[in-house]
């Protein structure tokens, strides 16, 4: 294995990885492991969660935000923070929940209630707050946000989703494979690899 992270090196070494198993999977231009590689990167947030940093401009009465392009979940805010308390004068009353919510095919940040015009003078109109972030592989191995010591990690997941394809499939013939973590041989019908990957990836986690 190369040991980078591009989206290049980390295909092939899946592809390699899963030995005879790998021409299960035929579609052009390695989407098959592309798809593995970029399904394992989201669940790589469940294990190894990625915060960031996110603000948007408050305006009054308006309850719905667009999120960013690799919103996960939301985390916590930090408009708000330093305000007044209840007993002082300028206490700019109780502070909106905000959840997270689908307006059609959009991810949006919803307010409830929408700040009101008198706590966007009071607190500021930049909301700041924290959200859990997608993972993604890069072209490049600095595009890519799994840091690089979890790289067997990454392709272990990625072959456990190639496993449940094929036993979705209803593949049932045997197959050899080296695991992302200890490079050794495992052996087994797709359906039992995936639960054995998969509790191998859960335990390294």
């Amino acid at each position: 294995m190369s040991g980078t992270m591009t989206r290049a090196d980390l295909t092939a070494d899946l592809k390699d990885s899963l030995q005879d198993a790998a021409k299960v999977f035929t579609a052009a231009n390695d989407a098959d492991f592309i798809r593995h590689l970029d399904a394992a990167a989201l669940d790589m947030g469940r294990v190894r969660p990625r915060t960031l940093l996110g603000t948007l401009t408050l305006v009054g009465d308006q309850f719905n935000y667009p999120a960013p392009a690799d919103f996960l979940s939301y985390k916590s805010a930090l408009w708000g923070v330093a305000r007044a308390q209840p007993w002082e004068k300028s206490y700019p009353g109780r502070l909106p929940d905000v959840r997270s919510a689908m307006n059609g095919a959009v991810r949006e940040l919803h307010f409830s209630p929408a700040p009101t015009s008198a706590q966007i003078s009071a607190l500021g109109p930049s909301f700041k707050y924290y959200y859990f972030a997608a993972h993604s592989i890069g072209l490049l191995a600095t595009d890519t946000t799994i840091q690089a010591g979890d790289r067997g990690l990454l392709l272990l997941r990625a072959q456990a989703e190639a496993m449940k394809e094929m036993a979705m499939r209803n593949i049932g013939k045997p197959v050899t494979m080296r695991d992302g973590i200890s490079n050794g041989p495992r052996n087994g019908t797709p359906s039992y690899l995936f639960e054995q990957l998969m509790t191998l990836f859960e335990g390294a986690a």
